[in-house]
């Protein structure tokens, strides 16, 4: 039997995210906002969209939620709609918005910001429970970076920025793999690729995040020295766990040879839940994703803006 929901509180929830909230669709609004985080995640995670499972209905819903809010945020799908269909599932698709730059130059680089909204689906219940809401993997990273882009597209920014958000990422990095491939055949210039999973909980580190692909570009110490602080490092056991291969940076990598790597908070300590039934939303920090989408906001625009060649893998050093 699958768990009973709250009827209050997901009738309060709805009543902010039946398409956008109110205070969402406003795109003026300035500053990062902890309710539209709240939000979104809490939707994306509830039982309503039975785990997300790519080609399922929960998994069209989060996809439809994420169009109407790029819409009402002002960002213009980058294709002909913004949905990005896949070849290899169906039913399923990314969703691609874009921010265009402002140089003439550099506007015609691309900095592509990802995160995956699929998730695993209904599994074999535990006490009942047979949803994985799929809360930090990866409602969390979704809803920082819609927050993220939100506050982006108030901005002058020089290079354009593709905003992705993958599906199939469970099933074998299928939508990203597949974006990938399309730009580079139709020859987007891709200079960056940032990726945002699992971050929905601090860490008990000396940084706030940890960065995969550590070593192989100087992005780290660049984030570091632009936002003034730790807010990324290296975390010992991602080599080891092959982090860097299993989330939707590492297509990017393999089509472009760029800097292409995923910010996370979660070093499998902090949460025991992956893959798990329990990930839910109110396990969820909402403060330090708030406080946490305050620190990428500047930190990413500046990263956009820099000029060329400052970010750089450090086999080209």
């Amino acid at each position: 039997m699958m768990k009973k929901i709250c009827c209050s509180l997901f009738a309060a929830i709805l009543a902010t995210s039946c398409g956008v909230s109110s205070k969402m669709s406003n795109h003026a609004e300035t500053g990062v906002s902890a309710l539209n985080i709240q939000t979104t995640l809490h939707y994306l995670a509830s039982d309503e969209l039975l785990g997300r499972d790519s080609g399922k209905e929960g998994n069209v819903k989060a996809a439809n939620y994420l169009t109407h809010a790029l819409e009402k945020y002002g960002i213009q799908p980058y294709f002909d709609t913004y949905e990005d269909h896949l070849d290899t599932v169906e039913n399923t698709w990314n969703v691609v918005g874009v921010i265009p730059g402002q140089d003439p130059v550099l506007k015609k680089e691309l900095v592509v910001l990802g995160a995956h909204y699929d998730h695993i689906g209904i599994q074999p219940p535990v006490k009942g429970d047979s949803i994985a809401n799929g809360a930090n993997d990866n409602a969390s990273g979704v809803s920082i970076l819609l927050e993220l882009a939100r506050n982006l597209a108030q901005k002058d920014v020089k290079r354009t920025v593709v905003v992705c958000f993958f599906t199939a990422e469970e099933l074998g990095l299928f939508g990203s793999k597949h974006l990938a491939t399309r730009l580079k055949e139709e020859k987007a210039n891709v200079v960056l690729m940032l990726n945002f999973e699992m971050l929905g909980v601090p860490m008990q580190r000396a940084y706030t995040t940890f960065i995969t692909g550590y070593d192989q570009s100087n992005l780290a110490t660049k984030i570091n020295e632009i936002a003034g602080e730790n807010l990324t490092g290296r975390f010992e056991e991602a080599e080891s766990m092959q982090l860097f291969k299993r989330s939707d940076n590492y297509p990017f990598y393999l089509a472009y040879k760029i800097p292409s790597q995923t910010f996370s908070s979660s070093d499998f300590e902090n949460f025991k839940y992956y893959h798990h039934v329990k990930d839910e939303a109110h396990l969820m920090d909402v403060t330090f994703m708030t406080e946490l989408t305050k620190k990428f906001v500047p930190v990413v625009e500046k990263l956009i803006n820099l000029p060329s060649g400052e970010i750089r893998l450090k086999n080209e050093e």
